[in-house]
């Protein structure tokens, strides 16, 4: 699943970017420094203490290596052999669904065991070199053994896809698992999200591979099955084999797809490429809310039927949203001052601003107050969300529902946890329940006493998580990773040597893997141009125009080559 970042990307493209957000979310930042006394954005080529930048990094004892791949990446044979794989791997429909049973109960997962069968096809070089075990029979893991003790390091990706609409067949320009390239585009699900990932590192590896490349550092491949849907059967078991067979906190990195590439609207420097790696994870909390009272038949009521007082609790809910927080130590601050630093478009008096900031607690209030009037999207930037997006109650028009529920969906602030939103929940709904008479029990405590009815506040589903640990931003592994995106971008021979400015944003989909490594990053080296239509939709398809695949090879295979080649523990 793509970083919500993209959402904001595309939009930025189309509306006022004075008031736009590049990405989502930032890590926290040293904050040392502003140039208070500057006015307009910095150059990308100018270092920022406030949205630190590092310079290219390309391969230096595997120099001339790197330099003969990009070659042959650039040749018609190489983009023939990309389009064909990536083809072959779409033609399998290997959908993930939500309710799907466990592996070895559940036969719509045998169509994994197809994939697996055209991936050893298209890679023999790679199955024959790499010692490849299964995991829960269709999650795959390469190990790549290096020469060195040196930390191993992961690239992930997914095999799964989420599923066709039936009723939608017909609205695809091409069958949707046609794989079919027709000069431009590679159409079919999965193109974007996220076969394509999966493709291009197997492409990487086989390269290196054909080239006689030998790692000093041992790289793992993980690639879950159902990350589409729970991610149980799946990243679930890969990350509990990987701790139990590597120990936890054992990796040096993990990358996994994520934030891409855009290129901003504003020319004024020359073009800049803004690439958006997430290094941080929202939390999530379902909350359902179940009222229960007697029933009856409906000609002698009482004054509040269950439907009647869900509705009052949901309102309670909505009426009382979540207080936005603009913290210096924050993502939303960090987020601010990128765009104060490069940003072309950003209004000389915000930037300003953003620059006082950073010392003026004033500056800093006002600051919060501008970006909250700016744009709706703020509010999810600076706090958590709440939305009531399942409602259900009653069974026939003459007699009083017994039971109601509502479901609010919340995505977690940076700053915030799920205890202190749970708490926020019964501090809000307590009095309700008291003035009506009603039990309450929320997340397994009892709370009130009352004699007309229960209210219950649970988990809905069971699946409550933490906002994940923010991947540190100093030299080191995040360094790394800028300078490979940087190197691998400029040096294009399609992109006409335009800067790139690296700034980190917020994703999903890492879970399983907190336990193997602090330095978990979330990146696809695409833009959002190579989409046709983007992901879990009608058109999906990749674009080939912008040879978006051999480009996304070239960058995997200068990140192997720099982390092989890094001092990292």
């Amino acid at each position: 699943m793509c970083s919500l970042v993209i959402i904001l990307l595309v939009l930025y493209n189309f509306c006022d970017s004075a008031f736009f957000p590049i990405c989502l979310y930032l890590p926290r930042f040293w904050l040392a420094g502003p140039c208070n006394g500057l006015a307009g954005p910095l150059s990308p080529v100018v270092n920022s203490t406030t949205c630190p930048q590092w310079t290219a990094l390309h391969p230096t004892e595997h120099h001339g290596l790197s330099t003969d791949l990009d070659v042959a990446y650039n040749s018609e044979d190489f983009k023939r052999r990309a389009i064909q794989v990536l083809g072959d791997a779409v033609r399998v429909p290997t959908e993930s669904y939500d309710d799907n049973g466990a592996v070895g109960e559940d036969n719509r997962w045998d169509t994994f065991a197809e994939l697996h069968r055209v991936l050893e096809a298209s890679f023999p070089r790679v199955y024959e070199s790499l010692n490849v075990t299964k995991v829960n029979t269709y999650g795959l893991v390469f190990h790549w053994q290096g020469s060195t003790p040196a930390k191993p390091y992961i690239l992930t990706a997914h095999q799964d896809v989420v599923p066709v609409e039936d009723q939608t067949v017909e609205e695809w320009k091409h069958d949707p698992y046609s794989g079919y390239f027709d000069g431009t585009w590679i159409w079919g699900r999965g193109t974007c999200d996220d076969k394509s990932d999966l493709i291009r590192q197997l492409l990487a590896i086989d390269s290196l591979l054909e080239q006689g490349f030998s790692p000093a550092r041992t790289l793992i491949l993980s690639y879950g099955f159902d990350e589409e849907s729970k991610g149980i059967e799946g990243a679930g078991h890969l990350a509990r084999y990987l701790e139990e067979t590597y120990g936890r906190d054992s990796f040096a990195l993990l990358l996994d797809e994520g934030g891409t590439w855009t290129k901003s609207l504003y020319m004024d420097m020359g073009g800049i490429v803004f690439a958006t790696p997430s290094i941080s994870e929202k939390g999530y909390l379902d909350v359902k809310i179940t009222l229960s009272t007697l029933g009856g038949h409906s000609s002698v009521p009482p004054s509040h039927t269950s439907i009647g007082l869900l509705s009052r609790f949901i309102t309670a809910v909505e009426d009382n949203p979540h207080q936005a927080s603009l913290s210096r130590t924050g993502t939303p601050f960090a987020t601010t001052q990128c765009l104060a630093a490069y940003d072309p478009a950003y209004p000389e008096d915000l930037r300003k601003l953003a620059r006082k900031a950073v010392a003026d607690d004033a500056a800093l209030k006002v600051l919060q107050e501008r970006l909250l009037a700016s744009d709706p999207l703020y509010k999810a930037m600076l706090g958590t969300t709440q939305a009531v997006d399942l409602v259900e109650g009653g069974v026939k028009v003459n007699a009083l529902p017994e039971r109601a529920s509502a479901v609010v969906n919340h995505r977690i602030a940076e700053h915030s946890s799920v205890g202190e939103l749970q708490q926020h929940m019964i501090d809000l709904l307590t009095p309700l329940a008291t003035k009506y008479d009603l039990a309450l029990v929320a997340f397994g405590n009892n709370i009130t006493c009352g004699g007309a009815g229960e209210v219950v506040l649970s988990d809905f589903l069971g699946t409550a998580l933490e906002p994940s640990p923010v991947t540190p931003t100093e030299y080191g592994p995040w360094a790394l990773l800028q300078g490979s995106i940087k190197a691998a971008f400029e040096s294009s021979p399609t992109r006409n040597s335009s800067k790139v400015v690296v700034i980190p944003s917020l994703s999903i989909d890492t879970q399983f893997y907190w336990n193997l490594t602090k330095h978990i990053f979330r990146f696809s080296p695409s833009f959002d141009t190579d989409r046709f239509n983007g992901e879990h939709t009608v058109n999906e398809g990749k674009s080939f125009c912008a040879d978006s695949l051999n480009e996304g090879v070239r960058f995997y295979t200068k990140f192997i080559l720099n982390v092989d080649e890094s001092d990292l523990p």
